[in-house]
């Protein structure tokens, strides 16, 4: 059953479906992480639905952004969503394997690239006996390595890749990222309370860029008494619905 629902009031609306991998809070926060500015040519690696296309989009809509997925249905959602919005012209999709994408575009296509991808290897449990769940949380499609050699082609020198991750894979993202010419340029932990053990990792990584990592204050998402911090609000653009 499709789902409709609004990023903010008057905002982009964003479509899910509950046969495919529902929008988690890990897409919210990961919009926040780029350094968005007018012009820029961004490409959603594993684009699911669309929804961070349109986040991008509402935080900066002069980008032109460009989303790639495995899944046929989930790509006929982001088209919807894209139409629905009236963003044909600055958000487009295409079903491909991210693998492929030198047969898809020329190098250096892309200003930014983004990537909420799988988190689990294969080997680390049990997998999903649906196959949209199995692609969008364990590596069966594409794994870290293959995430950081796409990005890397279609990055032009000085781009950069965002992404999110489990803490626990940090070692294995930083020397994928490196190994494929992403130099680790920002780090930002995701934290449920201060001084809680961190849940997500922000990265940023740039084609090209010389050593040098920076560790940014956590991303704290509840405040003492449980309710959303001001960061929070303002990543889900509560403030937006606030304002008179």
């Amino acid at each position: 059953m499709e789902h409709w629902e609004a990023l903010c009031h008057g905002g982009y609306r964003f479509v899910y479906d509950d046969a495919l991998f529902r929008p988690g809070t890990d897409t919210f926060l990961l919009s926040s992480l780029p350094r968005l500015k007018p012009g820029l040519r961004v490409c959603d690696l594993g684009c699911g639905t669309g929804l961070l296309g349109l986040l991008l989009l509402q935080r900066q809509p002069e980008l032109t952004v460009t989303g790639i997925d495995i899944q046929p249905a989930a790509i006929h959602l982001a088209e919807k969503a894209a139409a629905e919005n009236g963003l044909a012209d600055c958000l487009s999709f295409q079903t491909a394997d991210l693998r492929n994408v030198k047969d898809l575009f020329p190098t250096g296509s892309f200003d930014l690239a983004v990537c909420n991808p799988p988190y689990y290897p294969c080997a680390s449990g049990a997998l999903s006996d649906d196959s949209a769940r199995r692609t969008a949380r364990s590596e069966v499609e594409c794994t870290l390595e293959d995430i950081c050699k796409s990005a890397s082609y279609l990055l032009r020198w000085g781009g950069s890749l965002c992404l999110v991750h489990k803490p626990e894979r940090l070692t294995d993202l930083l020397c994928a990222l490196r190994e494929n010419g992403l130099e680790p340029k920002r780090l930002r932990f995701v934290c449920k309370a201060a001084g809680s053990a961190p849940s997500l990792v922000l990265a940023e990584a740039r084609r090209g860029g010389r050593p040098g990592l920076t560790i940014e204050e956590p991303l704290i998402l509840q405040t003492a008494d449980g309710a959303p911090t001001a960061e929070v609000d303002a990543i889900y653009f509560r403030q937006q619905e606030d304002t008179p």
